[in-house]
């Protein structure tokens, strides 16, 4: 297998601009599971399915196409909140889990940002970082974000959303969002978006070194 980084964080911790980063650096793809999820809720709901629907829910993961991460609708509010709510759905996660394994083993390496990188799809990974950040400070993150794709959206309600995403992620029974024994905490509360990047350089290069597939 190749070298993997895992990235894995809550909502809008910075996680997925950090992996990107990362993949660029390194030269690695890069994969933002999280839009594997965002995809299944929206064509879900585009055909007039129910959230809730774990059969119908797991046929559209069944049949997913990669390409649909590509769609613009996937980086929506709403469908970060369809995600989170597919998620908890066993059969979902385990229909993705095949998919996100061969992207993760590729060589010569890899970045994969998501929730339980580290700890469900590949505890083998020799770098693992789990980014953070306080539930204000990605609640501005995701408005300002948010705001620039045009959404009409107000602090308070992202906050909110912040809040409730953390605990579904967090208490779901299947692939929980927990951090990795091993993974190195990146909180990027006071960071800016390069400092954050170096921090994370810094980690991935220490794993880089001791890494035995060198």
């Amino acid at each position: 297998m190749g070298f993997l980084i895992a990235v894995d964080g809550p909502a809008a911790s910075g996680k997925g601009t950090i992996a990107a980063k990362l993949a660029r650096l390194y030269g690695y793809p890069a994969l933002d599971s999280g839009l594997l999820y965002r995809a299944v809720g929206v064509r879900l709901l585009a055909e007039g399915g129910d959230l809730s629907d774990v059969a119908a829910a797991t046929a559209v993961a069944r049949t997913l196409d990669p390409a649909e991460l590509e769609k613009p609708e996937v980086r929506t509010r709403a469908a970060g909140e369809a995600a989170s709510r597919v998620a908890i759905h066993t059969p979902v996660r385990e229909c993705l889990r095949d998919f996100q394994r061969a992207f993760a083993a590729q060589e010569p390496g890899a970045v994969i940002d998501g929730r339980d990188i580290a700890t469900v799809i590949a505890p083998w990974a020799p770098a693992k970082l789990f980014v953070t950040a306080s539930p204000e400070v990605r609640a501005e993150r995701r408005w300002r974000q948010l705001t620039a794709q045009g959404e009409a959206v107000e602090y308070a309600d992202i906050l909110a959303d912040i809040r409730i995403r953390d605990e579904r992620d967090s208490g779901r029974s299947d692939s929980p969002m927990v951090r990795a024994d091993d993974a190195v905490l990146l909180d990027t509360s006071e960071m800016t978006i390069d400092g954050a990047f170096d921090a994370a350089r810094r980690i991935v290069e220490a794993a880089r070194a001791n890494w035995s597939g060198n």
